[in-house]
């Protein structure tokens, strides 16, 4: 996850990124320039200033490093140019890409995925939502976990946690897998709850907004119920879902989500 800037200082400065895409054969610049455009806004929403870009054109992707070995060296430089500490990857990466990277960059490497789970947590305000969230960022971690989950180990901690000879990573691994468990149990209840309050609106029609994020579902609900649902110009601000009760006129009622 990207971390939250320091605010305990008088110069709150927020964390700084370069930002990379690639153009593959089959791709069009427009569409990565456009990505890229999204990227640094969902940066934005995350706390973390885009300060430059770098965009290659390949074949193919580098196995080992996503980009090649020229920009990386770019990328070093541009780096120290802006004094950023973050790198953010406009496409996902493998866990050995995001290793290697970070070797030779010395940065944080994010990819859309980790950045976008990010701002899900920053969002998430109901337990249903949170559960989820963590849920996703766990499954997402386990594959890219090296020694940075040490602190688990005081949460599921005690008696019986680790084996004889068992390396910290192993129990770091273990004790994740147990928290999706854990996890996936809290959803599964929540959601049962969900289901046994639906069955006393069956009868009732319901309807959706749906469209992408930040085109205006928000503005459209507050218009149509009176519901004080956040609006704000960010990516992914509202991740909860809403329903209220509509009225479309004397005899005919909705539920709204």
């Amino acid at each position: 996850m990207i971390e939250k800037p320091k605010l305990n200082s008088l110069d709150k400065k927020p964390e700084r990124a370069i930002l990379v895409g690639v153009i593959l054969p089959g791709h069009k610049r427009w569409d990565v320039e456009e990505n890229l455009a999204e990227l640094k806004q969902l940066a934005s929403t995350a706390s973390v200033e885009a300060v430059d870009e770098i965009v290659q054109e390949r074949n193919r992707l580098e196995p080992s490093t996503f980009i090649g070995k020229g920009k990386v060296e770019e990328l070093c430089g541009l780096l120290k140019m802006h004094d950023a500490s973050t790198v953010i990857f406009d496409d996902d990466l493998t866990p050995a890409q995001t290793r290697n990277l970070e070797k030779k960059t010395e940065a944080k490497i994010i990819d859309r995925s980790s950045l976008i789970l990010d701002i899900f947590a920053r969002n998430a305000r109901t337990r249903e939502a949170k559960t989820q969230v963590e849920l996703a960022q766990l499954k997402y971690m386990l594959p890219r976990l090296t020694r940075q989950w040490t602190h688990l180990s005081r949460q599921v901690g005690g008696i019986g946690t680790k084996g004889p000879g068992e390396t910290q990573l192993e129990t770091d691994r273990r004790l994740v897998r147990t928290r999706i468990e854990v996890l996936r149990k809290d959803l599964n209840l929540i959601q049962q709850r969900k289901a046994t309050r639906r069955k006393g609106r069956e009868e009732v029609f319901r309807a959706s907004l749906v469209g992408y994020t930040n085109v205006g579902k928000s503005t459209i609900m507050n218009l149509l119920s009176n519901a004080g649902v956040l609006v704000q110009d960010q990516l992914f601000a509202t991740l909860d879902s809403t329903v209220r009760q509509v009225e479309l006129d004397t005899q005919h009622q909705i539920l709204l989500s």
